[in-house]
């Protein structure tokens, strides 16, 4: 478990962007199987999931125990009712400790498109043709509405060979 600076500084520079609250001073944050957290609302979600679990676990043995003969069928019963209350767990979590970041989404325009079809064939040596694919993907594409930029992308490079002749 890595343990980062609280600042916002590290979360805006991956260029994901995700970024931190203002207020991350306040928190203690580390990175938890690739996720912010505050360390403190750590411990209690862990807290609030062993009681939820150990008490589910207990609860439906002691209910069950009178209704069944079996002791190994009343500790799987009780079990399934302890992951219950697991999952109770996470999700009272998830209410009363809500994200430390702010995901902040941008449009992407036309010429942001064709810069990283510029910067793909770059680094590829070319994305080849659109003509060279099966009708399924040219389909796909079209979907997707990626198909014009590809098709512009290809027009542009034509155009630019061309010009050197």
């Amino acid at each position: 478990m890595e343990q980062p600076s609280a600042s916002a500084t590290p979360a805006a520079r991956d260029g994901s962007g995700i970024r931190a609250r203002a207020d991350a001073s306040a928190f203690v944050l580390a990175e938890v199987w690739g996720d912010t957290v505050d360390l403190r609302h750590l411990a209690w979600s862990v807290v609030l999931g062993v009681a939820l679990s150990v008490a589910a676990f207990e609860a439906g043995q002691a209910v069950l125990s009178s209704a069944a003969r079996d002791p190994a069928i009343v500790r799987a019963y009780a079990m399934l009712i302890g992951l219950g209350g697991c999952v109770a767990a996470g999700a009272l979590s998830a209410v009363f400790f809500p994200p430390k970041r702010v995901v902040i989404e941008h449009t992407v325009d036309e010429s942001d498109r064709l810069r990283v079809l510029d910067q793909l064939g770059e680094e590829c040596g070319g994305i080849g043709s659109l003509s060279d694919l099966p009708a399924s993907a040219v389909a796909e594409l079209r979907e997707l509405g990626l198909y014009d930029p590809f098709a512009a992308y290809e027009a542009s490079r034509v155009a630019g060979h061309e010009g050197k002749r």
